[in-house]
């Protein structure tokens, strides 16, 4: 398999310099670094890297703002939210726009790089129970404030692919899915994959989000 290629982004040198011995060590190629957002999204159209570690807090622009934009960009590449916190509303906003997952800076040398290579393969870093806790906090007050969604459209959705997304968003796994609705596992990945194909979703982080914010579950749903 090949080595996944990184940008770093980080405000602080000794962080950058720190996850950069970290991951060449364990085989994974360090392609760029980045102090602020602008500088992220600068390196990332230049470097084309598979993930990119993006700090959430930077100067000039933040790494919420700098996710955005080269997820927008369309050019495949994962990224890892960096934060201090592991119940940051930013972190909730930047799943919702489609970013990989999220790492503790405290993170040990082995799981970063795990990390890493995991979103590398289109997995989300982030269980569903866990980005569930999360939309659960903020999924409400966002809906009321009028921010942006991920995608409101369910209309595209067969009635058993929104049975099958109201369950991805309860934190079902796809052996759980099949058991619930009867079928194979088979049948359940080729359900979540056209799920993910009509609402442009790219992993099941995502689903859960989409699902709380478009009220399909809602939050104390069991």
């Amino acid at each position: 398999m090949t080595a996944p290629r990184v940008v770093i982004a980080d405000d602080q040198e000794l962080i950058r310099t720190g996850f950069r011995l970290i991951l060449t060590a364990r085989g994974i190629d360090v392609v760029g670094e980045a102090g602020d957002g602008a500088e992220a999204v600068t390196e990332t159209r230049r470097l084309r890297p598979d993930v990119v570690l993006m700090d959430i807090r930077m100067p000039t622009m933040n790494g919420l703002d700098a996710a955005r934009r080269i997820l927008d960009d369309g050019a495949g590449c994962r990224v890892l939210m960096l934060t201090t916190f592991d119940l940051d509303r930013y972190v909730y906003a930047a799943l919702s726009i489609g970013a990989s997952g999220f790492l503790l800076k405290d993170v040990t040398a082995d799981h970063l790089a795990a990390a890493v290579r995991l979103v590398d393969t289109g997995d989300a870093l982030l269980a569903p129970s866990i980005t569930r806790r999360l939309v659960q906090r903020f999924a409400v007050e966002d809906r009321q404030g009028g921010q942006p969604r991920v995608h409101q459209d369910l209309s595209a959705l067969t009635p058993r692919e929104r049975e099958v997304l109201a369950l991805l968003g309860r934190g079902l796994s796809n052996t759980e899915l099949a058991h619930a609705l009867t079928l194979s596992e088979a049948t359940v990945k080729t359900h979540v994959a056209r799920i993910f194909a009509k609402l442009a979703l790219r992993d099941r982080a995502q689903a859960v989000v989409l699902a709380y914010e478009t009220g399909l579950v809602t939050p104390g749903e069991d």
